[in-house]
């Protein structure tokens, strides 16, 4: 049923990898092209890419390789009377048509001749006229598509200075003069002329000039102005489409990506036809010409996000599964156990991270160890580098340098002959040492060595240093310190 065909190479826009071009046929026997590209791995789904007026296959390498980077079969088609499917005239040139009805049937043609090399779920994706026919066909009982992505689509027309009631007034005048196969007045059937600074379709002239050389390769690819009876069918089809009835059955998800300075298609016939789809959505790309996927990289882009969140939800990556569920297991262990896994981050960078792992019983000699930390320079200088309230504890005992030594011998010998400032001291650190093993017990793992920790008791015993003497705290803290190494031997074992 399908027959090899040729697709054309250009330096400048390759071939993508794994192509399989054939010719299939289409209503009235027409012989039409189409073209299927399989990215290597498993497929997430499958893209029916459908071109515009004049446009071929071989203008969308560019998009084909972008949806199978992404993991999508692609099948590309020519509509019949453009790129290297059969015309319509013996003039290649003219850009004619003979009604919606022959499209419609090329296409059901299409989807049924690959279906069975089509991965499940289908996406459909058109621009200009082949959104328009790709609409209308999902209007008309396709139910193949899980979702449709729409460029720019041919749901109305712009005439220029025309209005559109006097572009059809003479369209039909024409077509009652027996025209049918002329060019639509001012249109020529010569598309090698155009220049980009002329041009409508797009601001990227790479994208441009990339065309021009494909037509130029091969010229059977290039397409003229459309014919009065092409301009016929344009107006019968989107009289379809602006009818809400008709699109109300269009019940999957239909993204309408919109070009805002589109000069050839009716921006607010695609506003409509989003507000009468059930699951419709318009998408607008500010300053973009009508050819949003020849645009360049910034608007572009857009149209490969929309079409990304959309197939997020209707075709996810299959080799995501694989990939991350492994590490999923151990994620969600930790993530019911809040405890220890915060632990690991909070020992490394402490010094003593032996005694970190042990339990609760050991965290309540540390406390002990902090307080030893806290008249000791160079500890409280390292605390004190990184957070500001450790910089004030390390500001509190600056009076005491000068003699450290001495205020422990006084504490030992004359603990009560001193005024009451002294005693007030005395029940201070008394409180202080009830406080602090109480704190670090109750979050044995955050207090361990992090600056947080080094806060609680610091900030407690730094008040009562401002209004008494401060070297009297040292003796209450130094004196549990030699305790210390007896539990904390046990810890290290």
């Amino acid at each position: 049923m399908l027959e090899p065909a040729p697709l054309v190479d250009t330096p400048d826009d390759p071939i993508p990898i794994g192509a399989e071009p054939d010719w299939f046929v289409g209503a009235g026997g027409a012989k039409l092209r189409a073209a299927l590209f399989t990215p290597p791995g498993r497929a997430r789904g499958s893209v029916v890419l459908s071109g515009g007026r004049t446009e071929p296959i071989e203008k969308y390498f560019e998009t084909i390789r972008d949806f199978m980077d992404r993991g999508f079969v692609v099948l590309a088609h020519d509509w019949r009377g453009q790129g290297l499917s059969a015309r319509e005239l013996p003039d290649r040139l003219k850009g004619h048509a003979k009604g919606f009805k022959p499209f419609l049937e090329d296409y059901r043609r299409l989807l049924n001749a690959y279906e069975d090399r089509l991965p499940r779920p289908w996406v459909a994706v058109g621009h200009s006229m082949g959104g328009c026919l790709t609409l209308l066909a999902l209007a008309s009982g396709e139910r193949r598509f899980s979702s449709a992505v729409l460029s720019a689509p041919m749901l109305g027309l712009q005439f220029g200075k025309f209005s559109t009631l006097s572009a059809s007034g003479l369209m039909r005048f024409n077509l009652m003069l027996g025209r049918a196969n002329r060019y639509v007045m001012g249109q020529t059937g010569n598309p090698f002329d155009e220049t980009f600074d002329d041009n409508v379709l797009t601001h990227d002239p790479h994208r441009f000039a990339r065309y021009r050389a494909q037509i130029r390769a091969h010229p059977d690819l290039a397409l003229g102005g459309p014919t009065w009876s092409w301009l016929e069918f344009a107006f019968r089809a989107t009289a379809l489409l602006a009818n809400p009835e008709r699109l109300r059955s269009v019940t999957i998800p239909v993204e309408i990506v919109s070009a805002a300075e589109d000069r050839l298609v009716d921006n607010s016939a695609q506003a409509a036809a989003a507000r009468n789809l059930p699951q419709g959505r318009l998408i607008t790309v500010p300053g973009a010409y009508h050819e949003i996927l020849m645009e360049t990289d910034d608007m572009r882009n857009i149209f490969l996000r929309v079409f990304d969140a959309l197939t997020g939800k209707s075709a996810p990556k299959p080799a995501e599964a694989p990939t991350q569920t492994p590490p999923a297991v151990p994620v969600a262990a930790t993530a019911a156990s809040p405890i220890p896994a915060p632990a690991p981050a909070v020992v490394k960078p402490t010094v003593a991270a032996k005694p970190v792992p042990k339990p609760a019983a050991e965290a309540a000699t540390k406390p002990a160890v902090k307080a030893k930390a806290v008249p000791a320079p160079k500890p409280v200088l390292k605390a004190a580098a990184k957070p500001a309230a450790a910089a004030k504890a390390v500001q509190a005992p600056k009076p005491p340098p000068k003699a450290p030594a001495k205020p422990a011998v006084r504490a030992k010998s004359a603990p009560s002959p001193k005024p009451a400032p002294q005693a007030t001291a005395k029940p201070a650190a008394k409180a202080v040492a009830k406080k602090v093993p109480a704190k670090p017990g109750a979050k044995p793992v955050t207090e361990v060595g992090t600056p947080k920790a080094v806060k609680v008791p610091v900030a407690k015993v730094a008040k009562p240093a401002v209004a008494g003497s401060a070297p009297k705290k040292a003796p209450s803290k130094r004196t549990p310190a030699k305790k210390a190494p007896a539990k904390n031997a046990p810890a290290k074992s």
